[in-house]
């Protein structure tokens, strides 16, 4: 069974929900161990202080902040968790919104909430509450040093908590060089699109969506250490503008030679590309 990864309260107006906090993801990527190119021997990182010149235990290891130039304010772990307040272990809700007014840009990582000792009922009663009424509380959390946003949501039969980046985190459109169209869409480009849009239109199943890369990569790991030589494939060309009307006319020709998709997305692509 998952450790918990922290123990604290859920709170909403007067009631305090006791909660264990768990990892609702698991990385599977490959992961490299850093080696010396000229010689295949391991190569290690180490803390050095530049003014003794030796390395350092983690141990002695503080947080310093530069205050200004060449002058740090050094705090001990001890003092950094002083800036949590007294809320620490609290998830605090503070409004209660609909899930759907919510750009999923926001959204960072995932944990599940499971109830704390003697939680069961004030935890059902939370998770029902916000099921029924469609909502996610925004709330405010301290977690590892630093403030967080969250979303608490009704998922199944658990409470979810993801993270959310602030407002100022987020970059705006605007601020990217994006060059602007010189004329609108064509109607029957467009028109294409919709009908290919539609013959791709399906429900989101996500036990359908494999992690391709990973598995190209072990393959490739195997061939490089059969001592096969690797050679990168060609980048594809992107579609270019005289060319979209053809890319679109094919894209909609193999698309319906394929076997019909589950939720009838076909006869529905049919419809709307017959008006």
């Amino acid at each position: 069974m998952p450790r918990s990864l922290w123990n604290g309260t859920v709170a909403f107006g007067m009631v305090r929900v006791p909660v264990k906090l768990y990892s609702a993801t698991e990385s599977k990527a490959v992961h490299f161990n850093e080696r010396h190119a000229a010689d295949g021997a391991a190569v290690q990182h180490r803390r050095v202080c530049i003014k003794e010149d030796k390395e350092v235990p983690y141990g002695e290891i503080v947080k310093g902040f530069e205050a200004k130039a060449d002058t740090y304010v050094v705090l001990t772990k001890e003092e950094a968790t002083a800036a949590d307040g007294a809320e620490a272990r609290t998830i605090d809700i503070q409004h209660f919104v609909s899930g759907a007014e919510i750009d999923p840009l926001f959204y960072d990582h995932s944990y599940y909430l499971g109830p704390g000792k003697d939680a069961a009922e004030p935890y059902r009663v939370l998770h029902a509450a916000l099921k029924r009424s469609g909502r996610v509380g925004i709330a405010r959390w301290v977690f590892h040093n630093r403030a967080r946003l969250v979303a608490v949501r009704a998922l199944d039969d658990v409470l979810a908590v993801q993270t959310m980046r602030f407002a100022e985190e987020l970059v705006s459109p605007s601020e990217l060089e994006i060059p602007q169209p010189h004329s609108k869409p064509g109607k029957r480009e467009l028109d294409m699109a919709d009908a290919l849009v539609g013959q791709l239109a399906g429900r989101y199943q996500p036990s359908r969506y494999k992690d391709t890369y990973r598995e190209a990569l072990m393959q490739l790991i195997e061939r490089k250490a059969k001592g096969e030589a690797i050679e990168p494939p060609a980048e594809a060309p992107a579609t270019a503008e005289d060319d979209l009307l053809r890319a679109l006319e094919q894209s909609l020709q193999a698309e319906g030679a394929r076997p019909r998709r589950s939720g009838g997305s076909r006869s529905r692509a049919k419809a709307g590309s017959s008006s």
